[in-house]
């Protein structure tokens, strides 16, 4: 089928779950955030498998193709992850620059980087008991984990890339071997710090990726629209990724107005396009949804194109969200009755 739909990772969590004038008036958290939820401990894993069922029937209801568990029960996209691994001291953080240039409590690294245990393939093992759709599951990608730590233990950043990167593959050939049919690598920073990742970020992705069996994405972004305002209309590392181990690159056009004649550099890859601008809580038509995909198809096949949002939902009202991916939905049905 041409043009399947899915969402990039987050949609919005419930008022009831957590305190979303809270988490919309910070920074994504980078150690643990406990103060958002609103419900105590002892029921929080109860609630927060309630919620992830909605996540799922709202994509279902949507009429997406691949669903997410809807990161429903993590507190950022990273965090669940990073504090999750062994050699970091969450209980005396460091402090590292967020994207947009603020100090940030973040994991201060006081040991080697390893994986002590599976952090989300029960995440995974839920969301595939509850839908008959492709899934996908997404994981913090090695060179953003390092840059949102603060590193005190290795002698090179390149060292503490690699280890996180270990750490990532053992999670990815885990959830494979639980049956995602997609694992999606976040990985905003590699825009954000494009020296670094030149560096040295591309070979921890590949190594991230290294023995991997599945199909895999990578996902490169400006940041959340809630959170970064601006956006350029080019990326500052995207060509790089036509070097990486990932099928899919999952990148961001439509608040952006992306040059989409750059994803000719990316030969071989399918792209999920962000066709869809969360800046902006008015909910597009399919039509205007399908006018952006149309300046994609200038430049790659349609067979390369899935479409998806410009990057995670979790900061939108609810009902946005589902008009945007029942709209989204659309427009993948009015493409498809042009290129039969």
């Amino acid at each position: 089928m041409l043009f399947p739909t899915t969402v990039v990772g987050s949609l919005p969590q419930p008022d009831w779950l957590i305190d979303r004038a809270k988490l919309a008036g910070r920074f994504p958290p980078r150690v643990r955030a406990r103060e958002l939820w609103r419900i105590p401990e002892a029921y929080l894993a109860q609630a927060q498998e309630d919620a992830t069922l909605i996540a799922i029937r709202m994509q279902e209801d949507a009429g997406l193709d691949i669903v997410s568990d809807g990161e429903i029960r993590r507190e950022s996209y990273s965090n669940r992850f990073a504090t999750a691994l062994e050699g970091v001291d969450l209980d005396n953080p460091g402090s590292a620059l967020d994207r947009s240039g603020h100090p940030n409590p973040v994991p201060r690294i006081v040991g080697k980087i390893r994986r002590k245990h599976a952090v989300e393939v029960t995440d995974l093992q839920f969301l595939k008991k509850h839908t008959k759709l492709r899934t996908k599951i997404t994981v913090p990608g090695p060179f953003t984990m390092l840059q949102q730590a603060q590193n005190d233990f290795y002698s090179s950043e390149e060292d503490a890339a690699m280890d996180y990167a270990a750490a990532v593959n053992e999670e990815i050939k885990d959830l494979f071997a639980a049956g995602a049919d997609v694992v999606q690598i976040d990985e905003p920073y590699m825009q954000a710090r494009p020296e670094k990742a030149r560096q040295y970020g591309l070979a921890a992705l590949n190594r991230a990726l290294e023995g991997v069996q599945g199909t895999t994405c990578v996902h490169i972004c400006f940041g959340y629209a809630a959170i970064i305002h601006e956006r350029p209309t080019g990326y500052s590392f995207l060509p790089e990724l036509s070097g990486c181990r990932c099928k899919q690159v999952s990148l961001e056009t439509a608040q952006s107005h992306l040059d989409t004649s750059v994803l000719r550099q990316l030969e071989g890859k399918q792209f999920l396009l962000g066709c869809l601008d969360l800046s902006d809580l008015n909910v597009e038509t399919p039509e205007v949804i399908a006018e952006r995909v149309r300046r994609a198809l200038a430049h790659v096949s349609p067979e390369q194109i899935i479409l998806a949002p410009d990057c995670g939902m979790k900061y939108l009202p609810r009902e946005v969200a589902q008009g945007k991916l029942e709209n989204m939905v659309a427009a993948a049905k009015q493409l498809r009755s042009e290129y039969p």
